[in-house]
């Protein structure tokens, strides 16, 4: 049933690596996820101890994979690491390129041996190039350097970072789709091949709308200052219980709707008003008379109304409330996790499930180390080379 009898070995830490084979194991690979003798430096971010068991964190990017435990930086470690990679399907990593080839573990090292084997690089700016070895987090890469957060973040602000994995989910998203395509593959070719992903790369996809712009025209207009923005009843407006609501008009009739919905019909009847509205004094005073409109509704109400003039709208929503939303259970955001220790905790889905049927989700994130010596005596090695990297 979907990826059930495919062996992944993961070599990664912190998101985009882990989480791409998270993905993997959540649709019914075996993954194996070999750390070195520290651990992934996710599992520091959290507890996990019987008084408070199951890290949420490294249980988000792990969930449901073999824990390994190999010192790659002494030969027994990289033998045995390669004998691994030898037996799997896919090997992900995000170890940085000139590391991999210090070591023999970089894909041309691996690949007159294992012809077969899908090699996904997850990187910050790629495999090739001057800055190919150069620290990189989704942060750094994703979110700073592809031009994205100047983007989105308006110039009178200063500036902030994005929330911590979300370019690197992205990221890992499109390794997964890439290591599956290469895998489709296979099945005619009977040869792997090198996948690679990188932050940069997914950041420019992601803000690609405004990218695709610069690109033709040679600029863009992208986030401006609230009251020179050129919709008047587009963004994010205060209700009276100071909540805010966000709201995207899809055509012209739109602002007739609008303008019932926040009970000032008699603007309709200005001629200065009628759509499509390019003085930016008018637009201005336009979004003024939303302001005062929203101001005097509930959020509750507002809603209410923006729904009977089906208009496209949302709350902006806090996590707590997303986290007792019913139409995001129904829509199937969460799912339920063993802890490590006997209990369950709810945590996030992967982004896609198969209402058909799907491998059951929800073991636990492994120990450090877990399944060292179960996973080296499946691959075939002996008593002693086992004892000799443990």
């Amino acid at each position: 049933m979907l990826l059930q009898g495919l062996k992944v070995v993961e070599m990664a830490t912190w998101v985009a690596g882990p989480s791409s084979a998270a993905v993997l194991a959540d649709w019914g690979a075996e993954v194996i996820k070999v750390e070195s003798p520290i651990g992934d430096a996710t599992r520091a971010f959290q507890p996990d101890t019987e008084a408070s068991p199951g890290n949420p964190i490294f249980t988000n990017e792990n969930r449901g994979k073999k824990g390994v435990v190999l010192d790659i930086a002494r030969p027994e470690g990289r033998k045995a690491l390669k004998t691994l990679i030898g037996q799997a399907d896919i090997f992900i990593t995000n170890t940085r390129p000139g590391s991999l080839k210090r070591l023999g573990l970089d894909y041309h090292s691996l690949k007159a041996d294992m012809p077969r084997l899908i090699y996904a690089a997850v990187t910050g700016y790629g495999l090739v190039g001057p800055e190919a070895d150069v620290a990189a987090f989704d942060i750094t890469a994703f979110w700073t350097r592809s031009g994205m957060a100047r983007a989105m973040i308006p110039p009178d602000q200063e500036p902030f970072a994005s929330r911590p994995g979300f370019g690197d989910h992205v990221t890992a998203l499109a390794t997964v789709s890439a290591v599956l395509a290469a895998l489709h593959e296979r099945t005619s070719t009977g040869r792997g091949r090198l996948v690679e992903t990188s932050l940069i790369r997914a950041g420019a996809y992601a803000i690609s709308w405004d990218l695709a712009q610069q690109l033709r025209y040679g600029e863009v207009i992208t986030t401006q200052v609230r009251n020179d923005r050129p919709s008047g009843i587009s963004g994010f407006f205060r209700t009276a219980d100071d909540r805010w609501v966000c709201i995207v008009p899809r055509t012209l009739d739109c602002f007739t709707k609008m303008m019932i919905a926040i009970d000032r019909p008699e603007v309709l009847a200005e001629p200065r008003f009628e759509p499509p509205v390019i003085d930016l004094e008018i637009t201005r005073e336009i979004r003024g008379i939303c302001d005062e409109g929203f101001a005097k509704l509930t959020l509750a109400e507002a809603g209410a109304r923006l729904d009977e003039q089906d208009l496209a709208w949302a709350p902006m929503s806090t996590l707590a409330e997303l986290a007792k939303s019913d139409m995001a259970e129904a829509a199937g955001c969460f799912i339920t996790v063993e802890d490590g220790w006997g209990g369950t905790f709810r945590a996030p889905a992967s982004p896609a499930r198969f209402p058909e049927g799907a491998p059951p989700v929800g073991r636990a994130a492994p120990k450090l180390g877990q399944h060292t010596r179960e996973v080296l005596e499946a691959a075939g090695l002996t008593p002693d080379e086992i004892d000799a990297v443990m």
